[in-house]
Order: C-alpha cells, then structure tokens, then sequence
C-alpha cells in the first residue's frame, strides 16, 4: 500500500492517539512518544508546521504529498507541545517532554541537600514551583483556576513539603543513613497530595467537563472531577517512588565505599544520572497508568449529573472527561 495519507483505504483518525488508549501498552507508547525530552528541542517553525497539518488535517484538508508517518509525526510534535482540550501552546518547562530533564536535576538536589536546613528549603521550593507550573500547564482544559487559588495551593504544598522534611529529619537520629535519604520522598509524596487537589479545587467544587463523541461539552460532574484527580495525585506519587527509593538505597551503599569518601563531590551528578535513568521509564509508564480521556456511562454519573445530560436532544450513554497529567 502507498506510504500517503491520500491513498489509504481508510484515513488515519488523529482525534485519537496512534496507539489504543484503552490497553496500558498503547497509553505506555503514546506517553514515550510525547515525553521524550527531544521534544524540547523541535524548532517553533516546526511547531508550528505541525499544529497546521493537524488543524487543516481535521478540517479534511491535506495535501495530496502528505505521508502517513508525517501526519503521525505532526501529531506526536502537536501532542507534545498543544493543550487537548484548548489547542494552546503550552508553557516548555510545563509540558511532559520536560518532566524527565527538569526532575532528574531537581531531585538530583533533593537527594543531596536534604542535611541542611537551607538544603532543604531551597530544594523543596524549587521542586514545588516547578511542580505547580506543570500542574497548572496539564489542567483539565476549561478549568479557570483563579491566581489566588493558584497561590494558596502551591504555597500550601510548599510548606507542607518543607515541614515534612524538616520534621521527619529532626526524627532521624543516624542523619547519615538510609532513613534519612528517604525524607525527600515521603516530603514530595505529601506535597504532592497537597498540591494537585487544591491547585484544581474549583473542578472538585464546580464539576469536571464531560464531552460526548464529539467533543462537545454536556455536562459536568464533580463525582470524576474527584476521581480524576485522585488518579493524577497516585500517578505523581508513583512516578516519584522508584527513583526517589533506589537512588537512596544505591548512595548508601556508594557513600561506605573508600572510592567516594575521596570523592564525595560526585554526589549530586552521581544521583542526578541515576534519577534520569530512572525518570526516563517512570514518567512515560505512570501517566499510563490510567487513561487521559476516561469514558463513563451515563447510567453511573452522579443524579444530578446525569439528569443534565439525558434532558438533552439525543443524549449520549457514554461521556468523557480529561482527567489531566
């Protein structure tokens, strides 16, 4: 068969990603495809380019020399740097191609001065403002946030990660063992589920958008507003786990060796590459875990919710919400 679009038998549907989202491995490849930190180096003419093959694509218009992996490439560039559900360009350090480089980096000074006080401050805000950053980027797509709420919440988690980690370090009594190496990780988990639900407390108040097939909005329900956020605050805390629980454990088995007590300075590059190894298999496979667009029955919306919907003209029996990254 002929490697253009125009002459498929059948066109490709790009109002869905390549892969099937309804299996972990077609969410697992979606999500390696758009978080590959190359991303972040695609030129804005290319961007560019590529959110006008989509937008015209979606219009029935192409050109006739388009090839198939072209248009599957336009929508992975297109996925990586656009907002589903408002088309915008989304903030760089925001989008899921930066997790991997940023976090590797923060974490990489998480692992290292979590001792000091000042250590542990200036690590956590730092953690905390990017973290509120991609939060804010990854909302679900009609959800005004208003800046004092964006405030509140990302000063709420910032404490919240500082006071855990200063509270669980003055508990530690070896400061140079295990236990203490973990503090960063139990700080961020807490934070973590500080953050997100108070960063998106309007749609838990107000209901999260369902759409139908077509993408039009009919409805809301705070019921998966709840749900949804709850999946992305369990996806951030098991994005974190591995790398923040293995790293400690390899550097404290390294920090006994006589090679690093001559050469304690490879502490921080040392655990930033291992927390990037381990970023770059975490970020993808935890966004997996659980469908961006998530289908519900309308039989099991909430009363209120579902009322809404069957009163319209020919109403769908299954809605979709965007549960955010």
């Amino acid at each position: 068969m002929s490697d253009y679009v125009l002459d498929q038998t059948r066109l490709p549907d790009i109002n869905k990603p390549r892969w099937d989202q309804s299996t972990f491995e077609g969410r697992a490849r979606h999500f390696f495809s758009t978080a590959n930190p190359l991303n972040l180096f695609v030129s804005e003419a290319e961007l560019e380019k590529s959110r006008r093959i989509i937008t015209h694509y979606k219009n029935g218009v192409f050109d006739p020399k388009l090839k198939v992996e072209e248009l599957w490439r336009a929508k992975r560039l297109y996925d990586s740097a656009y907002h589903p559900d408002t088309g915008e360009k989304m903030f760089l350090l925001g989008r899921m191609s930066a997790q991997v480089p940023c976090n590797m980096l923060i974490t990489g000074l998480l692992l290292t001065m979590y001792r000091s006080f000042p250590g542990v401050v200036f690590s956590h805000w730092i953690n905390q403002t990017f973290n509120a950053s991609v939060n804010y980027t990854n909302r679900s797509g009609n959800s005004q946030a208003s800046n004092q709420r964006l405030f509140v919440s990302y000063c709420c988690a910032t404490s919240g990660a500082m006071a855990a980690a200063l509270g669980l370090n003055s508990l530690v009594k070896n400061p140079h063992g295990l236990a203490a190496r973990l503090v960063p990780f139990a700080a961020i988990a807490l934070a973590n589920a500080i953050n997100i639900p108070m960063m998106r407390s309007n749609e838990i108040r107000d209901g999260i958008d369902l759409e139908d097939d077509a993408g039009k909005v009919v409805g809301k329900s705070q019921k998966y507003a709840v749900i949804g956020i709850s999946q992305v605050t369990m996806s951030r805390i098991g994005m974190a786990l591995p790398y923040m629980v293995m790293t400690p454990i390899i550097m404290n088995r390294v920090a006994q060796t006589a090679f690093y007590k001559r050469r304690t300075w490879i502490s921080l590059p040392l655990q930033t590459f291992l927390c990037g190894i381990g970023l770059a298999f975490t970020t993808p496979l935890c966004c997996a875990f659980f469908e961006q667009k998530c289908p519900v029955l309308v039989s099991q919306l909430e009363k209120s919710s579902r009322e809404a919907v069957q009163k319209l003209p020919n109403p769908p029996t299954v809605v979709w919400y965007n549960k955010g990254l």
